[in-house]
């Protein structure tokens, strides 16, 4: 499914934990970091996903995705490049009726703790919960590919 995704992201400077609805466990990996043209694997408990994403263009970028076999994303996990992204993927929803996704990261990238929500527009607006820091949208340290060459461990 080919469509646009318009996301803002943000660090967790306060405990979100009493809202959380449902949790998954992520990892994932990427055939391609290429800036502009990310090609990434990503088994989330025991389903596998292969998506592609094209250059951000302001707060929206270009996502393809499709749903492959766990065990499929598995073989495909090790061929990724060098890094691999472990995280707990917690979902909070909002009382105005987005859903936040709430990443607690493991392994290199243990302590960070960073927000996203997905909105239709790019001006769309949306309630700031308690628990939310500083916005890091345009941050490129952040990005899931990112993290994998330059890990949260080597930054503090």
């Amino acid at each position: 499914m080919a469509f646009r995704e318009i996301e803002r992201k943000f660090l967790v400077a306060g405990d979100f934990r009493g809202e959380v609805s449902g949790a998954s466990h992520i990892v994932q990996g990427y055939l391609s970091s290429a800036p502009g043209r990310t090609v990434r694997v990503r088994l989330r408990d025991d389903r596998g996903w292969i998506t592609v994403k094209g250059p951000a263009r302001g707060l929206t970028r270009f996502e393809w995705e499709k749903e492959i076999p766990g065990a499929e994303a598995e073989q495909l996990l090790a061929l990724c490049e060098p890094g691999i992204i472990d995280k707990t993927r917690c979902l909070v929803p909002a009382p105005d009726g987005h859903t936040w996704e709430v990443d607690v990261f493991h392994g290199d990238n243990e302590g960070l703790v960073v927000a996203e929500i997905e909105l239709g527009a790019e001006d769309e607006p949306f309630e700031r919960p308690a628990w939310l820091g500083a916005e890091v949208t345009d941050d490129r340290r952040y990005l899931n590919s990112s993290l994998t060459k330059h890990p949260y461990k080597d930054w503090i």
